[in-house]
């Protein structure tokens, strides 16, 4: 609260900071919870052939193809309180996972698992498998290579991977009023809060302010990401 009050000290309403705030939450927790898994897929579909392995990368990207909205209409068929694992959840723990800012989060996460996946198995295609079987011959396990040799390798495409997934998260829109709804105080980020402003008379300065401030975002976290890129870059082993 001391946050949104700093915030709304700019000039900014106290609304329009929980949806800045609120947007930031969603997208560093989605990216920080995807990543363990993206990165593990990803190398999973770069080092490894397997039976099915078209038709899973064909539904792993299948968000990146349908609409947004058609995304968000599954995840309450799976996730909503009547949902197949949603449903469970509600009954049995009382766990609820539609229209609040869980399902925020984890309708930022499939939208934002491919790009995250694509970049992380990209970078790892591109390291010659021979410098991971040399680490193997000199008696180092599979698991610590992966962390020793591939992925300090793989660091650049990775971190543009981290990126790519929190800008997809900060922008996510149709899945997540699907899903979440817009809710002021719970789900309205700030793709909400410019729609809903957009529908007020008398909004279009708040409107504007937003997404200036989603434009700012998104450019410093690019312009981090290329920092890091390079530093990584530098300290790849020649």
């Amino acid at each position: 609260m001391l946050l949104v009050a700093h915030i709304a000290s700019l000039g900014i309403t106290p609304a329009e900071a929980t949806a800045i705030l609120l947007s930031i939450k969603v997208a560093v927790l989605s990216t920080v919870i995807a990543f363990p898994i993206t990165l593990c897929i990803g190398w999973l579909l770069a080092r490894k052939d397997f039976v099915g392995k078209s038709l899973a990368e064909g539904i792993l990207h299948l968000p990146l193809v349908m609409p947004p909205v058609t995304t968000g209409y599954l995840l309450m068929l799976f996730f909503g309180t009547r949902g197949l694992v949603g449903g469970w959840l509600f009954e049995t723990f009382g766990i609820r996972l539609a229209f609040n800012q869980s399902a925020a989060v984890l309708a930022a996460i499939v939208v934002s698992f491919p790009l995250m996946t694509r970049s992380i198995r990209t970078s790892m295609e591109m390291i010659d498998p021979a410098m991971e079987a040399a680490s193997n011959t000199l008696g180092v396990s599979p698991f610590m290579t992966f962390f020793r040799v591939s992925l300090p390798l793989a660091l650049p495409g990775v971190i543009s991977g981290l990126v790519l997934g929190f800008a997809r998260a900060l922008g996510e829109f149709g899945a997540t009023i699907t899903f979440a709804g817009n809710i002021e105080g719970e789900t309205r980020t700030i793709p909400m809060a410019v729609y809903a402003y957009m529908q007020t008379p008398g909004k279009e300065k708040a409107t504007l302010r937003l997404v200036l401030i989603s434009v700012i975002i998104s450019l410093a976290a690019m312009i981090l990401a290329e920092y890091l890129n390079k530093k990584a870059n530098r300290k790849k082993p020649r």
